[in-house]
C-alpha cells in the first residue's frame, strides 16, 4: 500500500515516514524544502530516510531508494505535481502535513500562509476526490482555539475567533474539509497538534531555541513574562497516534477534528528548568511581553482520541526534553561534559 505524506522532510512528516517504512508501508514523500528554517536540517532528515541528493537547483526531482521510499521535491500548490502523482503513482492513503508553519512568522508573510495552507490544502482535497481516496488525515493545530476557548480545549468549541493568520488558515482547512465531505463524500480527520517537540525538531520552536542558547551562553526571551503553559507533546506519541488513526481509518466518519496532545499543560518555568538540567547550563532570561497571536495556555482534552483510537501518550516532559537535548548535542557535535 502506497501512502502519500506531504511535508515529508518536515519535523512530524519525517518521523511519520520513518515509522511507516519500518512497518512495511510504501511511502511517497513530498516537500518543497523551503527556507523558512535552515534546509540543511531537512536534507539531514531525508538522508536518514535513505535519500541523498543535490537539491541546490529548483528542478523537481523524483528519487527512489531500496527502502520503499520515494521523494518528490515539489510544492503542493503546483498543479503539475498532482498531475504527475495521478499519472505515475498509485496512492491509496494520504496524510497531509505540509504547511507554512509558525504563528509569529504569519505576521510578516501573510500571503505565504494563504497560498500554502489554503490553496495547497484545496489541491490535496481535489487529488483525493479525483483519485477516489475517501479517507484523509491532515494537520490542523491547537492554535484554532484562540483566546476565549474554555480549558481544557474541547473539539466541541466553536473556534470562530482565531488570533493569528496561521490559526485562521488551519480553521479554514477544517471548514473546507467539511464542505468536501458534504459535497463529495470525502471523510477526513483534522488533527489539532499541541506543541510537538523531540529529536529533529524545528529550529524556530522553544526546545530548539532554548537548547541552542544554553550551549552558546546566549540570552533567551521569555514571552508573557513567563506566564504561559503549554501542552508539550513528544513526537513519538504524536506519530503513534497518527498511525493508530490510519490503521483504524474506517472509524473516520464525516469531517472530524480531534485533539492530539499530552493532556497536561506545563508551566514555561518547569520547561526551562528541564532544559537547564538536560544541558547542564544556566539560561540567561529576559522576560518580555506576549507576542501578538500568542495564547497564554494550551490544554488538550484528549478524551475523544483516547476513546475512539486508544490514544495513550507515554513520554513525560522531563524524559522528552532529555531525549531532545541528547539528539541536539549529538547532531551538532557538542560535548555536554
Amino acid at each position: 500500500m502506497q501512502i502519500l505524506v506531504t511535508g515529508a522532510a518536515g519535523f512530524i512528516g519525517f518521523h511519520l515516514c520513518k515509522d511507516l517504512l519500518k512497518l512495511g508501508f510504501e511511502v511517497l514523500g513530498v516537500d518543497n524544502l523551503n527556507d523558512y528554517y535552515d534546509p540543511k536540517l531537512k536534507f539531514s532528515r531525508l538522508k536518514e530516510l535513505g535519500i541523498v541528493a543535490d537539491f541546490s537547483d529548483s528542478v523537481d526531482k523524483i528519487i527512489s531508494d531500496s527502502f520503499n521510499f520515494t521523494f518528490i521535491k515539489a510544492d503542493i500548490v503546483d498543479d503539475k505535481l498532482w498531475e504527475k502523482m495521478a499519472r505515475d503513482f498509485n496512492v491509496e492513503g494520504v496524510v497531509h502535513l505540509a504547511a507554512q508553519a509558525g504563528v509569529r512568522y504569519s505576521l510578516e508573510n501573510p500571503k505565504s500562509y494563504i497560498k500554502s495552507n489554503v490553496e495547497g490544502f484545496l489541491n490535496v482535497l481535489e487529488f483525493c476526490r479525483d483519485e477516489n481516496i475517501n479517507k484523509l488525515i491532515y494537520a490542523s493545530s491547537s492554535s484554532v482555539y484562540g483566546m476565549e476557548s474554555a480549558q481544557p480545549f474541547s473539539e466541541k468549541e466553536a473556534c470562530n475567533k482565531p488570533v493569528s493568520l496561521y490559526a485562521a488558515t488551519k480553521r479554514a482547512n477544517e471548514l473546507i474539509a467539511y464542505t468536501y465531505h458534504h459535497l463529495f463524500g470525502i471523510e477526513s480527520m483534522g488533527l489539532r497538534f499541541f506543541t510537538v517537540y523531540g529529536p529533529w525538531g524545528r529550529p524556530d520552536m522553544a526546545p530548539f531555541l532554548f537548547t541552542k542558547a544554553a550551549f552558546e551562553g546566549r540570552e533567551i526571551k521569555v514571552f508573557n513574562q513567563g506566564n504561559q503553559k503549554r501542552d508539550f507533546t513528544y513526537i513519538d506519541d504524536i506519530v503513534s497516534g497518527i498511525i493508530n488513526i490510519f490503521d483504524q481509518r474506517d472509524k473516520i466518519t464525516g469531517a472530524e477534528v480531534c485533539n492530539i496532545g499530552q493532556g497536561k499543560p506545563m508551566e514555561l518555568g518547569y520547561f526551562i528548568d528541564q532544559i537547564e538540567e538536560a544541558t547542564g547550563k544556566r539560561l540567561l532570561k529576559k522576560y518580555v511581553e506576549a507576542q501578538p497571536g500568542d495564547v497564554q495556555v494550551t490544554f488538550a482534552d484528549t478524551d475523544k482520541l483516547k476513546s475512539t483510537f486508544s490514544y495513550q501518550p507515554k513520554v513525560d516532559l522531563k524524559s522528552g526534553i532529555h531525549e531532545f537535548v541528547n539528539w541536539y548535542a549529538n547532531y551538532y557535535k557538542i560535548d555536554k561534559e
